[in-house]
């Protein structure tokens, strides 16, 4: 892979997204929702009876749809709401097999430990890449039917020279937000040589993991990897020049947040169990309605997992009302959320959370925008990405209001539109 190959990390310039020759006006929306905070329309920048003209994949104008100029194709929204594409900042895609039986368990009584993922490990390694590609292509092409437009991917189910770097480059044929996950958990083969994994994941690892890589991660938590193993990985990848993300406080509070704020990672995320240290951290660094790209670290919530492993959920309302920025986002995985779905998440995050719908739909989207340090997604505005999606449904308010319903009609993504689901 070459440099220019290799995807976009912190403070690189984002890529040209592919073009689509001539123009494409959707017009007739009841509902606009463009996170453009800096003009009307409340924290969604919400437009009434809009028009979004698209060219060459970016958005070129927003206005009223009676002043819409002309262009050489049409979309009419019939008057339903009009979004941009979910930002998914957390999601586990290369992978083989399932774990149905675990869940089973779980449903069952028994508790979520994390164990399960060396199960994972063990089927990954097994995969062709073909084998893992095609999973790859599966889910994103699942999540975009739902109106997913930009998806992270991580690595962690190799935990092999080989396999973790052979994970990253099958993750980089489908986004530009790849991340190095080697501590994911100690494999098997180390269980009693702890240190001498980090050692592995801080050398010959990330130094064939890195050149496909945007980020590095690590899962700072009981059973995994302790805040001192943590801080060496995360300072080496931050060395070779990734952007720093954290798996903390999912199984119980821990130093994992803390930590994420002190070397300035994008997001810290699960965030399930947070002291008020924690919260008063991640306020620290930046508000909620941040509009476009702010440096902050993004408290990023994944009620998917406490759905599937009836954990408690994260207090999002305890974040949001300290001014700390929030994502929300799938943790789509084969063990503890194996959802691709967005729009449950944003229902969970309303139903259980405490956030209203407004806060869920900008933290599914802006949010993860700015979890990943991005503003070309996530806003719908000139100059950004033409990702977007109509939903069959008069306002932003239905993917919470009517859980579990198909919702999403068509969706836009670098202004090309896409099968319908």
């Amino acid at each position: 892979m070459s440099p220019g190959d290799r995807p976009v990390r912190p403070g690189d310039p984002v890529r040209p997204a592919p073009r689509n020759s001539g123009s494409l006006l959707v017009d007739n929306i009841g509902e606009l929702v463009t996170n453009d905070t800096g003009g009307e329309g409340g924290p969604l920048g919400i437009r009434r009876d809009a028009a979004v003209l698209v060219e060459d994949g970016q958005v070129a104008w927003i206005g009223p749809a009676r002043y819409a100029p002309a262009a050489d194709r049409r979309i009419d929204a019939e008057g339903a709401a009009v979004l941009p594409g979910f930002v998914d900042s957390h999601a586990h895609l290369v992978f083989a097999g399932d774990r149905a039986a675990e869940f089973a368990a779980r449903m069952a009584g028994e508790p979520y430990t994390g164990g399960g993922i060396r199960t994972t490990v063990g089927a990954t390694r097994a995969a062709s890449d073909d084998q893992l590609r095609d999973t790859v292509r599966r889910l994103r092409d699942e999540a975009m039917r739902q109106g997913t437009t930009t998806i992270e991917i991580k690595s962690g189910y190799g935990l092999t020279v080989a396999d973790e770097a052979r994970s990253l480059r099958v993750a980089a044929e489908f986004t530009e937000d790849t991340t190095f996950l080697g501590a994911h958990v100690v494999p098997a083969e180390y269980a009693d040589r702890p240190d001498e994994y980090v050692g592995l994941v801080c050398g010959p690892m990330l130094a064939a993991a890195a050149p496909y890589a945007r980020w590095i991660d690590v899962f700072c938590e009981r059973g995994a990897f302790d805040v001192d193993h943590a801080r060496a990985i995360l300072a080496c990848g931050q060395a070779a020049g990734l952007g720093v993300r954290v798996h903390a406080n999912q199984l119980g509070p821990g130093p994992g947040v803390q930590l994420g704020v002190e070397l300035g990672a994008a997001s810290v995320d699960h965030c399930t169990h947070l002291t008020d240290a924690d919260v008063d951290a991640l306020a620290s660094t930046g508000t909620t309605w941040v509009s476009g790209f702010e440096p902050t670290t993004v408290a990023t919530l994944l009620p998917g997992a406490e759905f599937s492993t009836r954990s408690p959920y994260p207090d999002a309302r305890r974040l949001l009302d300290a001014g700390a920025a929030v994502a929300l986002a799938t943790d789509c995985n084969p063990g503890s959320s194996y959802t691709s779905s967005m729009p449950f998440c944003v229902a969970l995050a309303v139903r259980e959370m405490r956030m209203t719908p407004a806060e869920a739909v900008w933290a599914a989207t802006a949010g993860g925008a700015a979890a990943l340090r991005r503003d070309d997604v996530g806003r719908l505005a000139r100059g950004a990405r033409a990702d977007l999606m109509i939903l069959d449904a008069p306002s932003h308010l239905h993917l919470a209001y009517r859980p579990g319903v198909p919702l999403i009609r068509q969706v836009l993504h670098n202004g090309v539109p896409q099968c319908r689901p």
